[in-house]
């Protein structure tokens, strides 16, 4: 039996905040998912040191790029937006030293709302900042009041999409106001919602397994159809089968 691949998953990130102390937290999903998936996770802090992530990246046969709040439009040369709620400035220092150096070795990633993003935006793609207000014709991909809100996703044939979903009416959850403008080269759409707002993606450059999503397959409100997500990510790392998927 092949070595488990080891996992990295990047972290959230709170500064200290009166009598409480600074903060790094991730989901659990994110690592629970991984582990069942047949790897091993873990998990990275926020370093400052580029050598030092580097040496860290080496030991690493994949990564997990997480969701969280909002990447700086700033930081791409856009005005910022009153809806836009940064990730904090040590996080995002981090995440894109990080989705740098992932993209530049063809590091095998998972990318999960603004970790999709991200890896967009590092490939040279850009990003709606409100879709309420850069596409008003789409419905509603974040609800307030239900953070288990949902809509449908349309998947592209010969996709990790669809070999997760299959045929036939799927629903994913919604958290996010953003959304991918332009794609990134060397990246192909393979999952969109209804109104036509992309909501998966994967890399069309050979030997490099990429995929990002904007729903969440980690969080309480996916299904357990949305975690085979991450079984895809583990069989795109080691070309094996998960025993749990072996059919007699």
């Amino acid at each position: 039996m092949a070595a488990k691949p080891v996992i990295g998953i990047n972290m959230d990130y709170r500064p200290s905040r009166k009598e409480h102390a600074a903060l790094s937290f991730v989901a659990a999903g994110y690592y629970d998912n991984i582990i069942q998936s047949g790897g091993i996770p873990v998990i990275l802090p926020p370093l400052e040191d580029e050598d030092d992530l580097m040496r860290l990246l080496d030991t690493l046969d994949g990564v997990v790029l997480i969701g969280g709040a909002d990447l700086d439009p700033r930081r791409d040369g856009y005005m910022p937006h009153p809806a836009v709620r940064p990730l904090e400035e040590r996080r995002e220092d981090f995440d894109r030293m990080l989705a740098k150096q992932v993209c530049a070795r063809h590091l095998p990633v998972l990318a999960i709302g603004c970790g999709m993003q991200l890896l967009n935006i590092t490939e040279g793609g850009t990003l709606f900042l409100h879709l309420p207000e850069d596409q008003p014709q789409t419905f509603p991909h974040k609800d307030l009041l239900d953070p288990a809100h949902r809509h449908g996703l349309l998947v592209e044939p010969d996709s990790v999409m669809e070999r997760v979903y299959g045929d036939g009416e799927i629903r994913v959850n919604s958290m996010h106001h953003m959304a991918i403008d332009d794609l990134a080269n060397g990246f192909r759409v393979t999952a969109r919602s209804p109104d036509g707002v992309i909501e998966a993606i994967e890399s069309n450059i050979d030997g490099w397994f990429a995929v990002g999503t904007q729903f969440h397959p980690e969080a309480e409100s996916a299904s357990a159809l949305d975690a085979k997500i991450f079984e895809e990510f583990i069989v795109g790392i080691t070309g094996e089968v998960p025993a749990m998927r072996l059919v007699a």
